[in-house]
């Protein structure tokens, strides 16, 4: 079972790397909604794009790649393992998650965005680093946290749907 959530973990990561991997195709600027305020309207004012495509963007990044994501999830944990029970389900949601949220974190945010120049928009870069502060703060709240919790909620109204 542990190499399966291990394995459901990996395609999780592939998923989130080829959506942000499209997403930056033609620019960095194509994702710029994942950025600062700041950097968001410095790309604006360039020219590089515009309030309404940063909008767009940010509901096509949710709706081809988040929600996906968790719809994946779920089907894999319930579908494919089997999952039945609060914890059963929750330890293997959680654990997906929290690699996928590591990954995120740790690669794409730390090396990806912020060690290399495939994220840098130009004419932003006296704004770098992209993400800091209470950005950064709330990520990794999110990841260590708020997944956790987000896992708990699926599991408790599974283990009611699914007996």
């Amino acid at each position: 079972m542990i190499v399966q959530v291990l394995l459901e973990s990996a395609v999780l990561c592939l998923f989130l790397l080829i959506g942000c991997t499209v997403g930056i195709a033609n620019g960095a600027a194509g994702l710029v909604c994942l950025y600062e305020k700041e950097v968001q309207e410095r790309a604006v004012k360039l020219g590089l794009t515009t309030q309404a495509r940063i909008k767009h963007n940010a509901n096509l990044f949710r709706l081809c790649v988040l929600l996906p994501g968790i719809a994946f999830s779920v089907a894999a944990v319930y579908g494919l393992n089997g999952a039945r029970g609060f914890f059963e389900g929750f330890w293997q949601l959680a654990a997906i998650w929290l690699i996928e949220g590591l990954f995120d974190r740790l690669f794409i945010d730390f090396y990806w965005v912020g060690k290399t120049k495939a994220w840098v928009i130009p004419g932003t870069e006296d704004l770098m680093p992209y993400i800091y502060g209470k950005t950064l703060a709330g990520k990794w709240l999110m990841t260590l946290v708020g997944y956790p919790l987000f896992s708990a909620a699926i599991a408790g109204i599974m283990a009611v749907v699914i007996r």
